[in-house]
C-alpha cells in the first residue's frame, strides 16, 4: 500500500522541507552574496535534496513511487554536481539550471500527488508545491535578465514556501501513519 509506505517514511519529506526552508532563509539573509557562493549554496541544497530522495528510493519502502523518488534524486544530485563543477558559470546559466530543475521536480511532484489522490486526503499540498515549482521555473525562464539580488530573493522565497508545503504534507503523512498503526493493532487484537 503506497500510503502505508509513504506514511512510514514521513520524516524524509520533513527533512526535504527543512532543507528547503534552511536554503531559503540563507538566500534571504545574504541577498548580496556573490554568484559563486550562490552557486555553491544551491549545489549543497540540490545535492542534499537529491541524496535524501535517492535514499528513500533505494530503501524501497515506497514501491509505487520508487521511480519517482529516484528520478527526483538523480535530478537533484545532477543539479548539485553541475553547480559544484561549474562554479564560474554565469548568472544566466545558473538561472536556467535552477529553472529547469524546478520545472522537472515540480512536474514529478504533481504526478506523484495525482497517484496519491486515491489513498490520501489533502494531496493538494503536494500538487500545490509542484505547481509552485513549475511556475517558479517558468518565471525564471521568462525573465532571465533579472538582477542577481532579485533572483536571490525569489529563490529564497520559493525555497521557503516549497519547504513549508513539504513539511505540511509530511505531517499529514505522519498522522496517516498513526491512524494506520491503530487500525493494524485493532485487527491484530481481533484475530
Amino acid at each position: 500500500m503506497l500510503l502505508r509506505a509513504l506514511a512510514k517514511n514521513w520524516w524524509l519529506m520533513t527533512l526535504r522541507g527543512v532543507c528547503a526552508v534552511l536554503f531559503g532563509v540563507l538566500a534571504l539573509t545574504w541577498p548580496h552574496i556573490t554568484l559563486a557562493a550562490l552557486v555553491l549554496l544551491f549545489g549543497v541544497y540540490a545535492m542534499a535534496d537529491g541524496l535524501i530522495s535517492l535514499y528513500a528510493a533505494i530503501r524501497g519502502d515506497t514501491p509505487v513511487s520508487r521511480w519517482w523518488l529516484a528520478l527526483v534524486g538523480a535530478l537533484g544530485v545532477g543539479a548539485g554536481l553541475a553547480a559544484f563543477f561549474m562554479p564560474g558559470a554565469t548568472a544566466l546559466v545558473l538561472l536556467y539550471l535552477i529553472a529547469a530543475w524546478a520545472i522537472l521536480v515540480g512536474a514529478l511532484e504533481i504526478i506523484g500527488a495525482i497517484r496519491l489522490r486515491k489513498e490520501i486526503n489533502d494531496e493538494w499540498m503536494l500538487i500545490l508545491s509542484g505547481l509552485l515549482a513549475v511556475a517558479f521555473g517558468a518565471i525564471l525562464f521568462m525573465r532571465p535578465a533579472a538582477g542577481a539580488l532579485a533572483i536571490t530573493l525569489l529563490i529564497g522565497a520559493f525555497a521557503i514556501v516549497l519547504g513549508v508545503m513539504m513539511i505540511m504534507f509530511s505531517l499529514r503523512l505522519r498522522n496517516a501513519s498513526h491512524k494506520l498503526e491503530d487500525v493494524v493493532s485493532r485487527v491484530e487484537r481481533a484475530s
